[in-house]
């Protein structure tokens, strides 16, 4: 049982790692690139793929996250039940939740006949918006994957 325990806090902690890898790398490179693009049509189009790209594995990083987190505090002995795990998994939680709480002009999924009707400023408007959430998940998860990396070492010492 002390395996499984260990396992389930290694990889919640690994998972919110690479999660907020994913949100540094969206929000310092990949969404300010798409705004040197030459025009709002593949602009428009490659935000939408990133979106949606990003969509689908920080939702997967950050449910993996959380059910391997909170699986470790449920499997673990009353004495050995360290609150940091329950921290961690709400803020791997709360990083996942940040999607379903997007304005809804944010989750629009722009087709490729509605791609033409827009101007660089909305597209540019979009990308700064998802910019700002992935900051913001970045900090979110940022703190979860410390906490974690801070209490696993406090586990072993």
């Amino acid at each position: 049982m002390p395996t499984a325990i260990a396992l389930c806090k290694f990889v919640g902690t690994i998972s919110l790692g690479l999660l907020t890898g994913v949100s540094y790398t969206l929000s310092t490179q990949s969404l300010p690139s798409l705004l040197t693009l030459p025009s709002a049509k593949p602009a428009a189009y490659t935000l939408n793929q990133t979106a949606r790209l990003a969509t689908l594995h920080i939702t997967t990083l950050s449910t993996i996250s959380c059910v391997s987190l909170a699986l470790a505090f449920s499997l673990s002995p009353a004495r050995l039940r360290h609150p940091y795990l329950l921290w961690t998994s709400l803020a791997a939680a709360t990083s996942g939740l940040m999607n379903f709480a997007m304005d809804s002009s944010m989750r629009q999924r722009v087709h490729e006949d509605e791609v033409a009707d827009l101007n660089g400023e909305q597209v540019e408007k979009k990308a700064r918006d998802q910019q700002w959430l992935e900051f913001v998940r970045m900090g979110v998860s940022g703190v979860g994957f410390v906490m974690g990396v801070v209490g696993i070492w406090g586990d072993g010492a």
